[in-house]
């Protein structure tokens, strides 16, 4: 099975897929920016714009969870934001369409949810400090340019199931998508601080420099 969880740049996918991944035994979490960032690294400044326009990236992404999904045995967990339904179609349909059993979740917010998620990470500074320059900020100001437009597209019936989270925590996002999917996970033994302290270090592990 390929779970993908899908939703606004900080509206928690990143969190949510490791989640699964620590409470689900054999599940691998396979992320597509990897893929992205791979061919901006081969193309200079001025050609990089969104990798997600480029055949290549759709292409590429596509052909390595084909290939994980053949050779893996645990459930393949794929955090990415994906609004245009073409590009949507070319890789989540096309995977159904050739057999593979994909479930698709959009995580949803109120705005004002994802701006105060977005405030609350807090790695500007760092980046700054560890790499001298502002990578964590852009991604930030990235993310809040296309907040609206991502919240807009993914209501859509196309980009069901949809699981608001406004009121969840990273942990029950993880259990109603477990529900929903039939997958069995491991109870969540994680107290508050235990919690927090994970999530950080999962932040951290996942700023780009790029």
């Amino acid at each position: 099975m390929l779970v993908w969880v899908n939703g606004p740049f900080g509206g928690g996918k990143t969190q949510t897929a490791y989640e699964l991944r620590r409470r689900l035994p054999g599940s691998v979490v396979c992320d597509p920016e990897h893929v992205g960032f791979g061919l901006h690294r081969m193309m200079p400044p001025e050609l990089r714009g969104d990798f997600q326009d480029l055949p290549a990236w759709r292409r590429g992404v596509r052909e390595v969870l084909e290939l994980v999904l053949g050779k893996h045995d645990g459930p393949v967990i794929v955090p990415m934001t994906v609004v245009e339904p073409e590009y949507f179609r070319e890789i989540v349909g096309r995977l159904r369409e050739d057999g593979h059993d994909v479930r698709h979740f959009a995580l949803l917010a109120e705005r004002a949810t994802v701006l105060r998620r977005l405030r609350e990470r807090g790695f500007g500074r760092v980046v700054q400090f560890v790499a001298g320059k502002n990578a964590a900020l852009g991604r930030e100001t990235f993310a809040v340019a296309k907040l609206d437009r991502c919240l807009e597209r993914l209501r859509d019936e196309e980009f069901a199931e949809h699981i608001w989270t406004d009121r969840l925590t990273v942990a029950q996002v993880a259990d109603r998508i477990a529900a929903s999917t039939g997958l069995r996970l491991a109870p969540n033994t994680d107290g508050p601080l235990r919690g927090r302290a994970r999530r950080a270090l999962t932040g951290l592990r996942h700023i780009r420099f790029d």
